[in-house]
């Protein structure tokens, strides 16, 4: 069974029959498995064999009196990287750090579900969202064998220098991200994807023009046919 350090909600495939994939949704900073979980019926429409799960982030809120967080984001200011680019080097450490404390646990979440369900890595799709995108680019990229294919909503690839070395898969990977995001910069999309690909990972990427932090249909209906092309129905 999944890692019950981890819970949140889940969707069965709507087809009735046992998964044969599997979506892992990874909510935002303050949010938690709830506020993702919606996107389940209306990715089923084109992957009615696959089962959804949401898990909750493994710890409270530090900045509001609900939700859930990956990992500590007291330190963010998304003005530092649009006023003093050079600002952000130490909060990006420390964020990394969160990050890398609570792969283990996601990491396990993800073996429990598999095993569970009697699936390998090419049967399983990260979706992430902000600070979600965060933890599935992270994992994904230090699994050891790549999952299928990883959507990232409004988030950001945490990384330096070390990242080449770090790197044990190479998952193909979508990012949208909305033009107008007052959180998460737009410019990280760029910085995500160009680092992507300096460390050989397939990328594709989509501005959203006039969205601002947050999930729209084109965005959904992209990552849709995104998983379409790189996690096809078993055969």
């Amino acid at each position: 069974m999944p890692n019950a350090s981890l819970t949140g909600p889940s969707a069965r495939p709507a087809d009735g029959a046992p998964p044969r994939r599997l979506v892992v949704l990874l909510h935002g900073y303050g949010a938690d498995g709830n506020d993702l979980i919606g996107l389940a019926p209306v990715l089923a429409r084109t992957m009615p064999d696959a089962a959804f799960h949401s898990p909750h982030a493994p710890f409270p809120c530090e900045m509001a009196p609900y939700g859930r967080q990956w990992f500590s984001l007291s330190a963010y200011d998304p003005d530092m990287l649009r006023r003093r680019p050079e600002t952000m080097g130490p909060v990006y450490a420390r964020m990394m750090e969160g990050a890398a404390a609570a792969a283990p646990t996601l990491d396990a979440y993800l073996e429990g579900l598999l095993e569970h369900y009697g699936l390998s890595d090419d049967r399983l799709v990260l979706v992430g969202f902000s600070q979600g995108t965060m933890m599935a680019l992270h994992v994904a990229l230090r699994r050891a064998a790549p999952c299928a294919a990883v959507v990232g909503f409004s988030g950001a690839l945490l990384a330096d220098e070390s990242l080449a070395g770090a790197v044990t898969a190479r998952p193909p990977v979508l990012l949208v991200h909305g033009l107008a995001d007052e959180v998460v910069p737009p410019e990280a999309m760029g910085l995500t994807e160009s680092a992507l690909r300096g460390v050989g990972v397939t990328v594709e990427s989509h501005g959203r023009p006039g969205l601002p932090h947050g999930i729209d249909e084109e965005g959904i209906a992209l990552a849709g046919a995104f998983i379409a092309r790189n996690a096809p129905p078993a055969a």
